[in-house]
């Protein structure tokens, strides 16, 4: 057991690193498209499958309630939690586009459509960012390995550039983190 702990510890800590390594400047680029997209009185739509569905509902409730400071709530949308609308979408129609229609109907241009998918071949997640850029809202991505097709389909991409999915995963939580105390700070403190 000692050996598997250790090393699910150095995958952790590698695809952090490798993350930071490649990718700081889209994240810093990323905290700034999330400060205007809030500061215009936009909203933040987030959406993934899964583990990462639970990573957009974790995202919108820190940004909406609070990360590490008081501060007025800010405007994030997990669209992975209206139960009835999305098997509606994917009864109806195909769970391919459970996350494009919410997109369509709710989105508008000055908002920021953040979607997360570890393989970056979601179809669902593809649809979405496809029906936001159709609407003129700008596009993030969160993902992982070869960043898949939406590392060129999105406006920007963090990519985790490693294989092991739960160190994707995991990554993928410590830059949600990240970004929260970051978009807080920048809005509320010390970058104010």
């Amino acid at each position: 057991m000692d050996q598997l702990i250790d090393a699910g510890l150095e995958d952790s800590i590698a695809a952090k690193k490798a993350l930071v390594a490649s990718q700081r400047e889209n994240i810093k680029t990323l905290v700034h498209w999330l400060v205007e997209t809030l500061r215009g009185e936009g909203k933040i739509l987030l959406f993934g499958n899964g583990g990462s569905a639970a990573d957009a509902q974790h995202l919108a409730a820190e940004f909406v309630n609070r990360f590490l400071i008081n501060r007025r709530p800010l405007a994030a949308l997990a669209l992975t939690t209206d139960t009835s609308v999305i098997t509606s979408i994917g009864n109806d129609f195909s769970f391919d586009e459970i996350f494009s229609k919410q997109i369509a109907a709710l989105g508008r241009p000055g908002d920021l459509a953040l979607g997360i998918s570890t393989s970056g071949n979601s179809p669902n997640v593809i649809k979405a960012i496809e029906q936001a850029r159709l609407l003129g809202i700008r596009t993030a991505v969160l993902t992982g390995g070869d960043g898949g097709k939406l590392l060129g389909l999105a406006d920007l991409a963090v990519n985790v550039p490693v294989k092991s999915t739960p160190a994707i995963q995991e990554a993928h939580l410590w830059v949600e983190h990240l970004l929260c105390q970051l978009v807080d700070e920048v809005l509320f403190g010390r970058y104010a």
